[in-house]
C-alpha cells in the first residue's frame, strides 16, 4: 500500500518521468551558463573600456587645450590642440531632434499595427517596418544626401522665414543644407523602424484578459490603450526609445554624409555646421597621425561613456517604479 502511494506521489511530482536529480542538474547547468554569459558580457565591456583608456592617454597628455571645452580639432599640429565641445554638441542636438520625431511616430505606428489595423494589413505593415530596420546606414545616408535633403530644404527655409525670431531657427548664412536639422531628420527616419518594431512586439504581449476586461467595462479603444496597454508596456517602450537613442548617438556614415565639414558649435540648426563623435572618427581616421588617432579614440571613449550612462539612466527609470519593473 505504501509502495503504491509513493509511486503515485512520485508520478504526480514528476509527470514527465524526469528524476528530481536530473532537474536539479539541469538547473545548475543553466545557472552556470547564465552566470557565465553575464560575466563574459561584463568582461568584454571592461576590456573595451580599458583599451579605449589605454589608447587615449597619450593624446590627452600632449593636449594643450581643455579637452572638454575646446572647439577646434588639430591634434597632429605642434602644440596639439583639440577638444570635444563641437562633437558633443552636434551629437546631442541631432539625437534630440531624431528622438523628438521618431519616438511619438514610432509608438503611433506600433499602436496602429497592433490594435487598429486589420490583421492581414497589420502583418504586412509590420513586415515592412522590420525590413526598414535592417536597411544599412549607408543607404540611408546616400538617400538623405541626394533625395531627402533637397526635398526638405524648403521646409528649413520655411522655419527660418516664419520662426527665425527663435534663435535656433535663425539663418544668417542663407544656406539650408548640410545642417544639424537635416542630420537629425535623417536620423529620425533611421531610428523610427527600430522604435516601432520593438514597441509593436511589446504591445502585442499585453495579456488578452487585460484588454478584454477593459473593453467589457465600457472603455473605448483609446481608453483601453491608456488603462491596459501603456501600464503593462511601459518598460518595453522605454527600452525601445533607449535603443533608438543608442543608434542615433552612434550613427556614423549617414551623419558623415549629411553634415558639413565645418568644425564649430553652431546653435542655428538650419545653418551648415556641426559634427558628431562617430562621424568625426570616420572622416578623420584615415588622415590622422599617431596623436590624431589617439585623440579620435579619446573621443570614442567619451561616446562609450555617454552611451553607458544613457543605458544606466534607462534602467534606473524602470527600476525606481515598481509598476515599471513588474514587481507588482
Amino acid at each position: 500500500m505504501s509502495t503504491s502511494t509513493d509511486e503515485t506521489a512520485k508520478s504526480a511530482a514528476d509527470p514527465a518521468g524526469i528524476s528530481g536529480a536530473a532537474i536539479r542538474a539541469g538547473d545548475r547547468s543553466f545557472l552556470g551558463l547564465s552566470r557565465g554569459a553575464g560575466i563574459l558580457v561584463l568582461a568584454v565591456m571592461a576590456a573595451i573600456a580599458a583599451f579605449l583608456v589605454w589608447k587615449a592617454i597619450p593624446s590627452l597628455q600632449v593636449d594643450s587645450a581643455n579637452f572638454l571645452t575646446e572647439q577646434s580639432w588639430l591634434p597632429d599640429q605642434t602644440p596639439s590642440v583639440f577638444g570635444i565641445a563641437v562633437l558633443a554638441f552636434g551629437t546631442f542636438v541631432t539625437a534630440v531632434i531624431a528622438m523628438l520625431i521618431a519616438v511619438p511616430i514610432g509608438f503611433g505606428i506600433a499602436l496602429f499595427i497592433a490594435y487598429y489595423a486589420r490583421p492581414k494589413f497589420g502583418k504586412a505593415l509590420g513586415f515592412i517596418v522590420d525590413l526598414l530596420a535592417a536597411v544599412p546606414s549607408i543607404i540611408f545616408g546616400l538617400w538623405g544626401l541626394y533625395n531627402f535633403m533637397p526635398a526638405v530644404t524648403s521646409f528649413a527655409e520655411w522655419l527660418t522665414e516664419y520662426l527665425g525670431w527663435i534663435p535656433i531657427f535663425a539663418n544668417d548664412k542663407q544656406l539650408w543644407t548640410k545642417s544639424l536639422l537635416m542630420a537629425g531628420l535623417v536620423l529620425a527616419i533611421m531610428v523610427l523602424p527600430t522604435v516601432s518594431a520593438i514597441s509593436r512586439e511589446v504591445f502585442l504581449q499585453v495579456p488578452r484578459m487585460h484588454i478584454e476586461a477593459s473593453l467589457a467595462l465600457g472603455a473605448t479603444r483609446w481608453e483601453m490603450i491608456k488603462m491596459a496597454v501603456f501600464p503593462f508596456s511601459r518598460p518595453g517602450m522605454i527600452s525601445a526609445a533607449m535603443l533608438g537613442l543608442g543608434r542615433a548617438l552612434g550613427e556614423t556614415i549617414a551623419v558623415a554624409l549629411i553634415l558639413s565639414a565645418v568644425f564649430e558649435v553652431n546653435t542655428h540648426i538650419t545653418e551648415p555646421g556641426g559634427n558628431s563623435f562617430a562621424a568625426n572618427i570616420a572622416l578623420k581616421w584615415g588622415e590622422a597621425g599617431e596623436v590624431g588617432r589617439s585623440a579620435l579614440i579619446a573621443s570614442g571613449l567619451v561616446l562609450f561613456l555617454i552611451t553607458l550612462a544613457v543605458n544606466m539612466i534607462a534602467r534606473w527609470i524602470i527600476a525606481r517604479r515598481k509598476e515599471f519593473s513588474g514587481a507588482n
